[in-house]
C-alpha cells in the first residue's frame, strides 16, 4: 500500500471513530456514509486545496479539500430524506471523477477526475458488502417475572377402581338387655267341658230320729246334686286351661 493510500485510509478511520456514538447507536438517523481516498485532475495529483464535491441527485450532498493529494468526508442523510441505494457523483475542482458509487456505509474509493466529460466507460462501483463485528458476550440473566395468574380448576377426575376389603374388626360387647315387653291381652274364655262322671254314691248316713227321717233323705240328695255341679264345674275349667 502506498503512502497516499495510507494517508486516506487513516483518515476515513479518524472520521468513522470521530462519529458521536449516539449516531452510531441509534437507528434514527442512519450514520452518514464516510468516502476517502487519492485525488487527481487530468493524471496529476491534485493540489492541496482542491475542493472535491459529491452530489445526489443533483444536489451538493458534501465538500472537502485535497490533502497531500488525499480527500474524504462523510455524506449524511438530511432530515425528512433519504439516500439509500442512490448514485453518487464526484467532482474534483472543474473535472467530473470517473468514479461512481451509491450511497451505503461508505468505501475507500480513488477518484480520477477529468476537465473534460467522464469517461464513456465509466462505471459505478458498488457498494462495499457491510462488515459483520463479532458478536458480544452474552449478558447476565434477568431477574426472574412475576408469577402467573393461576388457570382455571380442572374437571372433576373418573371414579377410582375400589381398594381390597379391610381386615374384619373386633367383636364387639354384648349389648344390654332390653326392657320387657308390655302383657298380652287376655284370650277368649273357652266353651263349657262335658260334664263329668258321677262320682260314687257315699256311705248311708246314720239313721236319725223317726221326726227327722223325711228332712234326712233330701239333705243326702241335695249333697249328691251338689257334687256332681262341683265335679261339673271342675271338669270345664280343667277342659279350658287345657284349650
Amino acid at each position: 500500500m502506498t503512502k497516499a493510500k495510507l494517508v486516506a485510509l487513516i483518515a476515513v478511520m479518524a472520521m468513522l471513530f470521530a462519529l458521536p456514538a449516539m449516531v452510531l447507536a441509534q437507528a434514527q438517523p442512519p450514520r452518514p456514509a464516510v468516502f476517502g481516498g487519492t485525488a487527481t485532475l487530468d493524471g496529476v495529483t491534485a493540489a492541496n486545496g482542491t475542493v472535491v464535491t459529491a452530489t445526489i441527485d443533483g444536489v451538493t450532498a458534501a465538500s472537502t479539500t485535497v490533502s497531500g493529494g488525499n480527500y474524504a468526508f462523510s455524506i449524511a442523510q438530511p432530515l425528512g430524506a433519504s439516500y439509500a441505494g442512490k448514485e453518487i457523483t464526484f467532482k474534483v475542482g472543474t473535472g467530473t471523477a470517473a468514479e461512481k458509487a451509491t450511497w451505503n456505509v461508505g468505501a475507500m474509493l480513488n477518484l480520477n477526475a477529468t476537465s473534460g466529460p467522464p469517461p464513456a466507460t465509466a462505471t459505478p462501483i458498488p457498494p462495499p458488502a457491510p462488515v459483520v463485528g463479532v458478536s458480544g458476550p452474552k449478558g447476565e440473566t434477568g431477574p426472574k417475572g412475576d408469577s402467573g395468574v393461576p388457570g382455571p380448576a380442572g374437571g372433576q377426575g373418573d371414579a377410582g377402581a375400589s381398594g381390597a376389603a379391610g381386615a374384619a374388626g373386633v367383636k364387639g360387647d354384648p349389648g344390654d338387655k332390653g326392657d320387657s315387653g308390655s302383657p298380652g291381652v287376655p284370650g277368649a274364655a273357652g266353651p263349657a267341658g262335658a260334664a263329668g262322671s258321677v262320682g260314687l254314691a257315699g256311705a248311708a248316713g246314720a239313721d236319725g230320729e223317726a221326726a227327722a227321717a223325711g228332712n234326712g233323705l233330701l239333705g243326702i240328695i241335695g249333697l249328691i246334686v251338689a257334687v256332681v255341679a262341683l265335679i261339673a264345674a271342675g271338669g270345664a275349667i280343667m277342659m279350658g286351661g287345657r284349650r
